[in-house]
């Protein structure tokens, strides 16, 4: 995943504790830290820090946030909760505010995704734009804020939940002639996810996950493990009727030559992006960017019902 696109990577400060919320979001009747523009309570000193996004497309509706939040040692700060809160503007008051919980990526990840925890949020933001998003950890000896953009489409060619996913035929193990290396990046080969194509899989009209990713070409400290995660799922699932498939992303597993066909018949222009599709061919969950074990677990056990 390209890191620039969702929340820009700026100075965090530690901030004096105050009241807060319990957890959700608000959105109406409430002036969020009584009533200071995002870029007061951003300025109210501290260290620096960075955050990392794991996500950078979002839309109109219910819009899932993943992130890190990294201390000046490249050290990502992992507490259970951290809140948030959304402006328009960096100058302007928060509108929202919401709890991030921790998620364990339930994953070793390895030498270019040292990964072992995400921050999710999920909030509802109805228009498209470019909003501000502060994110406290809380809890610790120090606090800490990270600010950065949240850019809201408004347009989505990705397909959405309830849309019918493209027949692809993607490539196997079996149509690349047994050679793992022309169809995965990871080492060791996935092959437990390389049995199956998309198109195959819909005209079985058998419930599946998806996850277009390129384990060796990752951009990102946090979309190493993806493969890894849904590989993870997979096995607690190996007596369910649910296949799990894994799409490099590159032509030829080159990033020279543009992403591949199949990244293109889903429309999509980043990476990883994994779906679950249920049996009736439709796309019944979507998670763009880094994603925890558990995430993919529960959507999963709604479409092996």
């Amino acid at each position: 995943m390209r890191l620039a696109a969702a929340l820009i990577s700026v100075s965090c400060l530690s901030l004096a504790a105050c009241g807060r919320s319990s957890g959700g979001a608000s959105t109406a009747g409430s002036v969020p830290e009584g009533g200071k523009t995002l870029e007061q309570l951003w300025r109210d000193g501290g260290d620096d820090v960075a955050v990392v996004p794991g996500t950078d497309h979002y839309v109109p509706g219910v819009v899932r946030v993943s992130f890190l939040v990294v201390d000046s040692k490249a050290r990502p700060i992992i507490r259970p909760r951290a809140h948030v809160w959304l402006a328009r503007a960096l100058g302007g008051k928060p509108f929202l505010e919401a709890t991030a919980m921790l998620e364990s990526i339930g994953v070793p990840g390895g030498a270019r995704a040292d990964v072992t925890h995400i921050y999710v949020v999920h909030f509802r933001v109805n228009k498209p734009g470019t909003y501000w998003l502060l994110a406290e950890p809380l809890g610790g000896r120090e606090l800490v804020h990270a600010v950065g953009n949240v850019d809201v489409l408004s347009e989505d060619p990705v397909p959405g939940i309830g849309v019918r996913a493209p027949a692809s035929a993607t490539p196997t193990l079996a149509s690349a002639g047994g050679d793992a290396v022309q169809v995965t990046t990871r080492i060791p080969p996935d092959t437990s996810l390389l049995r199956y194509s998309v198109g195959g899989s819909l005209r079985a009209k058998t419930p599946f996950v998806v996850t277009f990713a390129t384990p060796k070409f990752c951009t990102s400290r946090t979309c190493g493990p993806v493969v890894d995660v849904v590989d993870a799922v997979s096995r607690r699932f190996e007596n369910a009727r649910v296949r799990f498939i894994h799409v490099e992303v590159y032509t030829d597993n080159d990033p020279a030559k543009g992403y591949n066909r199949w990244m293109q018949q889903w429309h999509l222009t980043t990476e990883p992006w994994t779906f679950v599709v249920d049996r009736r061919g439709r796309v019944s969950a979507r998670f763009q960017g880094a994603l925890a074990v558990g995430e993919l677990e529960r959507a999963v056990r709604a479409v092996a019902r």
